[in-house]
C-alpha cells in the first residue's frame, strides 16, 4: 500500500496563491464594472431623442417601436385610407376619409386614428367627436404651407375682427368645433405647421387675413391633448376657444425664439375648468396667454376664462412673457393658479396686461413656487396695453384688477424683479407678496417698481418692496401701514 502524502502549503506559497486570487478578482470586478458602465452609458444616449433644434431632450424607453395602445373600440390607420408618409404626397383626402369613417362609429364609443412613423403632408383638416388622433414615435403631420388651401373663417365672435386684419381669418391646421370627447396624443409624435413662409409674409405685410393657429378647438368639452410635440405654428400654436373640461399635459411646444411672430404656445380663451401641466414651451411670443375676448366684442360675448390650473412647466420667451394674462380679457379672468414654473432666458416671466377699453376683471390669481433665471422683468402688471380692434371701444371701460398673490418667488439674474404699473382709473388692489428672494443684475435704487398699487408684504422679501404696500411680519401682524398707494415709481429705462 502506497500512501499519498499531502503537504500543507507553506506561508509563502499561500500568500502567492492569495495574491493571484485577489488580483484576478479585482480584474474581473473592474471588467464587470466597465461592461456595466458601457451598457448604462450607451443606453443613456440611445434613450434620448432630440425633439427640437433648441436642444431640449426627452428621455425615451428604447428605440424599438412600441405597440400602439387602443383607446377606442374601433382603431384604424391613416394608411388604410391611402395615406403615404413620404413627406411629398399630399394626404388631405386620406385624413378627411379617416375622420369621416370615425364619425360614423361614434355610437360604438368612437374611433382611433393611428398615424405611424413618417412625414404625412396634408392641408388643414377637421376632427370629430369621440375621436382619438394618435401619433406614433417619429410620426410627423406636416402642414401644406400654401395659404390658398387654408380655409377662411369668420372672425371669432369675442374679437369681432381678425386679430391682424379686418374680415375673415384663416382657420387652424387641425380644427375642431362643437365637439365632445376628443383626444390628441401619441408617443411624442409631431404636428409641424411649417410656419416659416407665414412669418415671412406677415413681416412683408403681404397677407390679407389673420394667420391661423396650429390646433384650434372651439365650443367643445372633454378635451385631452398630451404626449406630442407642436412646432412652427403660423400663428398661435394651441388655441382652445370657449371650451370646458380641457386637459393639456406632457407637451413640447416649439418655435424659433426670434422672427416667429405671435407664435404663442397655449392660449386658453374664454375657457372653463382647464389643467395645463408638465410641459416644455419655447416659442416666439407668450408661452401661455390666458384670454377672453377683445374690448366691446369680448364684453358682449361675455365668456370668462376661469378655474384654470397651470403647473410644472419650463418655459422660455425672449420676445414676450413666460405666462401672460391678457391683453384681450374683456370677458373676465378669474380663479387661476400658476405654480411650479421655471421661466428662463426670457424678456418677462409672468405678466398681466390690459388697458382702458377692455372692461371686465382680472381677479383671484395665485402665483406660487416660481423660479426666474435670467429674465429682464420678473413680475409685471401693465394697464396701458392699448391695442384695439377698432374705434368702437369704450375708453371708460376700465378693467378691475384685484386679488393677486405671489408666494415663493425665487431666482437670479433678474434686471427688474417687480413692475406693477396701475393707473388712477385702473388701480391694482389687494396684491400680496410673501417669501420672495430674487437676485438682481442691475444695481439701482428703484428695483421694486409700483404705481397705483395697494396690498401687503408678509415677512421679509428681497429686493426691498415699494412704499405703496403695507408691511406685515411673518405672524400676520401689521408693522407699517402704507401712506402712498398712488405713488408712482416706474422706470422703463431699466
Amino acid at each position: 500500500m502506497v500512501e499519498t502524502l499531502t503537504l500543507a502549503p507553506t506561508p509563502s506559497i499561500w500568500r502567492s496563491h492569495r495574491s493571484r486570487w485577489i488580483t484576478n478578482l479585482i480584474t474581473s470586478y473592474k471588467t464587470l464594472l466597465a461592461v456595466l458602465w458601457i451598457v448604462v452609458f450607451t443606453s443613456f444616449f440611445i434613450w434620448q431623442r432630440n425633439v427640437g433644434s433648441d436642444g431640449f431632450m426627452f428621455f425615451r424607453r428604447g428605440v424599438v417601436a412600441r405597440p400602439l395602445p387602443a383607446f377606442r373600440p374601433v382603431v384604424v390607420n391613416i394608411t388604410d385610407f391611402g395615406g403615404v408618409g413620404d413627406g411629398v404626397t399630399v394626404n388631405t383626402v386620406a385624413f378627411e376619409r379617416a375622420v369621416f369613417y370615425i364619425s360614423k362609429v361614434a355610437k360604438k364609443g368612437g374611433g382611433q386614428l393611428n398615424v405611424p412613423a413618417g412625414k404625412w403632408l396634408t392641408a388643414p383638416f377637421n376632427l370629430t367627436s369621440h375621436m382619438t388622433l394618435f401619433l406614433d414615435q417619429d410620426a410627423v403631420i406636416l402642414a401644406v404651407d400654401d395659404e390658398k388651401v387654408w380655409t377662411l373663417m369668420p372672425p371669432l365672435p369675442s374679437y369681432g375682427y381678425g386679430r391682424e386684419h379686418p374680415g375673415p381669418r384663416y382657420g387652424s391646421f387641425i380644427h375642431g368645433q362643437n365637439l365632445r370627447d376628443v383626444v390628441i396624443t401619441g408617443h411624442n409624435g409631431t404636428i409641424d405647421g411649417q410656419g416659416l413662409s407665414w412669418w415671412k409674409k406677415y413681416r412683408q405685410k403681404v397677407l390679407n387675413h389673420t394667420r391661423g393657429p396650429l390646433v384650434q378647438i372651439m365650443y367643445s368639452s372633454d378635451i385631452l391633448i398630451s404626449n406630442i410635440t407642436l412646432r412652427n405654428s403660423p400663428f398661435w400654436t394651441l388655441h382652445p376657444y370657449d371650451c370646458k373640461n380641457v386637459t393639456i399635459r406632457n407637451m413640447t411646444i416649439l418655435a424659433p425664439l426670434k422672427e416667429a411672430p405671435n407664435t404663442d404656445g397655449i392660449d386658453p380663451d374664454s375657457c372653463e375648468d382647464m389643467l395645463i401641466e408638465d410641459c416644455y414651451i419655447s416659442v416666439g411670443d407668450d408661452a401661455i396667454a390666458i384670454k377672453s375676448g377683445w374690448d366691446q366684442y369680448g364684453a358682449a360675448y361675455g365668456k370668462p376664462s376661469k378655474n384654470i390650473l397651470i403647473r410644472n412647466l419650463v418655459v422660455q420667451s425672449m420676445v414676450s412673457a413666460g405666462i401672460s394674462i391678457g391683453s384681450e380679457m374683456s370677458g373676465g379672468v378669474s380663479n387661476v393658479t400658476i405654480e411650479n414654473v421655471l421661466v428662463f432666458n426670457s424678456r418677462r416671466a409672468v405678466r398681466i396686461k390690459t388697458a382702458a377699453g377692455r372692461g371686465a376683471y382680472i381677479r383671484d390669481i395665485t402665483y406660487k413656487n416660481l423660479t426666474f433665471d435670467n429674465v429682464r422683468v420678473g413680475i409685471i402688471i401693465k394697464t396701458d396695453y392699448n391695442e384695439h380692434p377698432d374705434a368702437g371701444f369704450d375708453p371708460k371701460a376700465f378693467p378691475i384688477i384685484r386679488g393677486i398673490t405671489y408666494s415663493s418667488i425665487h431666482g437670479e439674474g433678474v434686471r427688474v424683479p417687480v413692475r406693477i404699473h396701475g393707473m388712477a382709473d385702473i388701480p391694482v388692489r389687494n396684491v400680496t407678496f410673501r417669501d420672495m428672494s430674487v437676485g438682481i443684475t442691475y444695481k439701482k435704487k428703484h428695483i421694486f417698481q409700483c404705481a397705483y398699487v395697494s396690498g401687503r408684504v408678509i415677512g421679509s422679501i428681497f429686493p426691498k418692496p415699494c412704499e405703496n404696500l403695507d408691511l406685515y411680519d411673518e405672524n400676520g401682524s401689521l408693522v407699517r401701514k402704507s401712506v402712498s398707494e398712488n405713488a408712482s415709481d416706474i422706470d422703463y429705462d431699466i
